[in-house]
C-alpha cells in the first residue's frame, strides 16, 4: 500500500492534514478504526480501517446504517496515513476536500478473514469495536457505480445484538467522539465556514434539541449562530420548593 496518491492531492503547507511522514506508520495487533464526518462539497462519512501501516478508506455518502436491510454505497478512495485517524478540523477552501472534518467514531477493528484476500474477492467481513458502531459488518464490492468496478462497494450491517431497524445512529449521536462538538462548532473554532458546515445536515438544524453523547449524557445544544461554546454541563431538572 502506498500514500503517493494521497500526498499528490494535498498541499501540506496549506492544509493541516497530516502528511504521513512520521513514525506513526506501524502495525498493531488491533488495527485502528475511525469514521470521520466530512462536510466538503457534500456531506459524507469516511470509513477508515488500518491495515499494514495505512488506513484503507471508503467515502460513505449517507453514513452507516444499523439496519441490515439497508445497503449504503461506499466509494473506495486513496489510502490515508495512520495519523489521519486523529485529524479533526478545517481543510481550507480551494484545497482537495475543502471543508470541516469531525472524528465521528473511533476504536479498533478486526477482520474476519485475510484482508488482502478479502479485498481481492470484494467481500471484506469485519468486526467494529467503536464508541458508536459495534459488531459485525461487511463491505461488498459492486459494479453498479463509478468508473472502476474496484472502487464501488456497499457497507452493510450484519444481524447481531448491535443491529437495529429503527435507530438512526447518525442523528442519534451526532457529536464528535473526541471533542463532543458538532460540525458547525468545529468550523467555528477553526475559522471555517459555519454555515457550510451546518448546511444539509438535519442534526445541525434542530435548534434546542437535547443531544446524547457516546457516554449517554445529555447536553444543551449550542446554537451555531450565537458563537457560544458548549459548557458540557449536564442538564438537571430543578426541584420545586414545597409551598
Amino acid at each position: 500500500m502506498t500514500l503517493n496518491e494521497y500526498r499528490k492531492k494535498r498541499r501540506f503547507g496549506i492544509s493541516p492534514e497530516p502528511s504521513g511522514d512520521s513514525n506513526a506508520q506501524k502495525s498493531r495487533a488491533a488495527g485502528i478504526y475511525v469514521i470521520q464526518k466530512h462536510r466538503a462539497s457534500h456531506l459524507h462519512y469516511d470509513l477508515r480501517l488500518e491495515s499494514n501501516g495505512t488506513l484503507l478508506s471508503w467515502a460513505v455518502p449517507k453514513g452507516p446504517s444499523l439496519d441490515p436491510s439497508v445497503k449504503r454505497l461506499a466509494m473506495q478512495v486513496e489510502d490515508h496515513p495512520v495519523e489521519y485517524a486523529e485529524f479533526e478540523g478545517v481543510i481550507p477552501e480551494g484545497e482537495y476536500g475543502g471543508g470541516t472534518v469531525m472524528v465521528w467514531d473511533k476504536g479498533t477493528w478486526s477482520p474476519q478473514s485475510d484482508i488482502a484476500a478479502s479485498l481481492a474477492k470484494g467481500d471484506l467481513k469485519f468486526t467494529l469495536h467503536g464508541e458508536k458502531l459495534k459488531g459485525s459488518w461487511v463491505l461488498v464490492r459492486t459494479r453498479g457505480y463509478g468508473s472502476s468496478s474496484k472502487t464501488s462497494w456497499l457497507l452493510i450491517k450484519h444481524r447481531d445484538l448491535f443491529a437495529s431497524a429503527t435507530r438512526d445512529i447518525t442523528e442519534e449521536m451526532p457529536r464528535s467522539a473526541t471533542s463532543r462538538r458538532l460540525l458547525a462548532e468545529i468550523a467555528r473554532d477553526n475559522g471555517g465556514d459555519v454555515a457550510k458546515a451546518a448546511a444539509g445536515d438535519p442534526v445541525e438544524k434542530k435548534k434546542g434539541k437535547k443531544e446524547t453523547d457516546p457516554a449517554g449524557k445529555k447536553f444543551l445544544k449550542t446554537s451555531r449562530l450565537s458563537g457560544a461554546k458548549r459548557s458540557g454541563v449536564q442538564i438537571k431538572k430543578r426541584r420545586r420548593k414545597p409551598a
